[in-house]
């Protein structure tokens, strides 16, 4: 099976999505803005390389692909990777939790 690349955007440092403010082991996932479609590894390289409108996924589209594994390329709903325990369900590498505390600036809560 074929694993189709998606372009991430951003000040990145290596291939699995990690950035040069977000770098350690479980910092894998990349995020695709609601207000650009595009993908980012955090809302910093959002702000400096984005399209300067920053909008959050309102809850009625959290059934779109928006999260992107930097370690295999599956894209999960926002609803998996809220769910998923901060894990790909495909690859099954860990994630970091601490994106926890930037959800307000990606998901309505």
């Amino acid at each position: 099976m074929e694993v189709k690349a998606h372009e991430v955007k951003g000040s990145l440092v290596d291939n699995e999505t990690r950035c040069t403010h977000y770098h350690t082991e479980k910092d894998r996932i990349a995020i695709k803005f609601y207000c650009c479609q595009t993908y980012f590894p955090c809302y910093q390289c959002h702000e400096e390389h984005g399209c300067g409108h920053p909008e959050v996924w309102p809850k009625k589209e959290f059934h779109r692909k928006a999260i992107l594994c930097g370690s295999c390329g599956t894209e999960l709903t926002i609803t998996e990777y809220l769910n998923g325990n901060y894990k790909c369900p495909n690859c099954k590498k860990n994630f970091n939790p601490g994106c926890h505390f930037h959800r307000h600036l990606y998901f309505e809560v």
